[in-house]
């Protein structure tokens, strides 16, 4: 899927897609990033996507693991932007929005019965506090709701919202 991050340096925007990874070497700890996605793409009913700049093709800007739980409901596994993307001195913005509006179109897709549109993900740090001041990233920058204790859902409206923002 075709998407526009943006390229701090002068704010402009950056063709770049949505792909599985065919091909490219899945990042992992020791690459700096949190996750190990080269391991975790390897379970079995994860679908594991890449966000890539056109210019770039072989760097990654950020991965996505989606998977269905039980089969019906749609659940955001990992979502990481690249090391080279946080912080003060980043890339581009827009690839973790990218990354979260294509999962919610992947819930739209997969969904089934009433999860149909509704994307869940947990939200787990070392720190209560790094949990919190992530959580309250999720809600005011994607519009997800905090259910129960590490849980997070975007609806169906919010997650409608997030595909026109970053997809369209």
């Amino acid at each position: 899927m075709k998407v526009k991050i943006i390229r701090l340096t002068d704010n402009h925007p950056v063709d770049a897609k949505i792909i599985r990874p065919s091909g490219i070497v899945l990042p992992s700890l020791t690459d700096g990033w949190r996750f190990n996605f080269k391991k975790h793409s390897k379970k079995v009913h994860f679908q594991t996507y890449v966000l890539v700049c056109d210019e770039t093709p072989t760097m990654i800007e950020g991965c996505l693991i989606f998977q269905m739980k039980d089969t019906i409901e749609p659940y955001m596994a990992y979502v990481e932007i690249a090391p080279h993307n946080k912080g003060r001195d980043k890339r581009f913005d827009h690839v973790a929005g990218c990354l979260i509006a294509f999962a919610c179109r992947l819930s739209f897709i997969h969904g089934k019965e009433h999860y149909q549109g509704w994307l869940a993900f947990d939200v787990l740090e070392e720190s209560k506090q790094d949990e919190i001041k992530l959580m309250a990233v999720y809600c005011r920058k994607y519009g997800a709701l905090k259910y129960g204790e590490t849980t997070m859902v975007i609806t169906p409206e919010a997650g409608e919202h997030l595909i026109t923002k970053f997809l369209n």
